[in-house]
């Protein structure tokens, strides 16, 4: 079983895959704006229909029917992205720094409707329109390990981000009590 590093490494392969453009500028032969079309418009039903959802399935070595419905999301959220940013996205999200948070390019009720939504449907609304106030530029690899991991962990990093406080945010693992001098 890969790991999320590894599924978000291939996430962003996809990705790009599918882009009509390379970063340079250049024509992708390989881009399908058709599929991308598609998934910006589908739902989640219509997103597990996909082939490029499957193609995703099998590229991030999924193997349960379970697994489907986060990785349509994935799909239909990065197909919505035009530009890869090297911010983490709620920090995108968040308000500059020293502004209050209502100035935010997703405004703080929004954002804790985000980091409350608990099924994949709400989340496929919630990320897209994150996306859309992000002017479709966002960080493809930590959208894309949100939407295949959206564990306490990882959204309490969101908030974290969003308000500008990642240097404060808890490392990945706790610091044993006798390590603490």
């Amino acid at each position: 079983m890969k790991s999320y590093t590894e599924q978000a490494r291939d996430a962003v392969r996809w990705w790009r895959g599918l882009q009509p453009y390379f970063a340079n500028g250049a024509r992708n032969p390989q881009g399908d704006r058709a599929a991308l079309a598609r998934l910006r418009r589908a739902d989640l039903l219509e997103a597990m229909q996909d082939p490029q959802t499957f193609t995703l399935f099998a590229a991030l070595g999924k193997r349960r029917p379970d697994e489907l419905p986060g990785i349509a999301l994935c799909a239909a959220v990065l197909a919505t992205v035009r530009e890869d940013y090297p911010e983490h996205p709620a920090r995108t999200l968040g308000p500059a720094l020293n502004d209050p948070a209502e100035r935010a390019a997703m405004k703080p009720l929004r954002f804790r409707r985000l980091i409350e939504a608990d099924t994949p449907q709400a989340r496929l609304e919630m990320l897209r329109r994150a996306v859309q106030l992000a002017k479709h530029r966002l960080n493809v690899r930590e959208l894309a390990l949100a939407c295949v991991d959206w564990s306490e962990r990882r959204r309490r990093d969101w908030i974290f981000h969003y308000y500008n406080a990642g240097f404060a945010a808890p490392t990945a693992e706790p610091v044993p009590e006798e390590a603490v001098v």
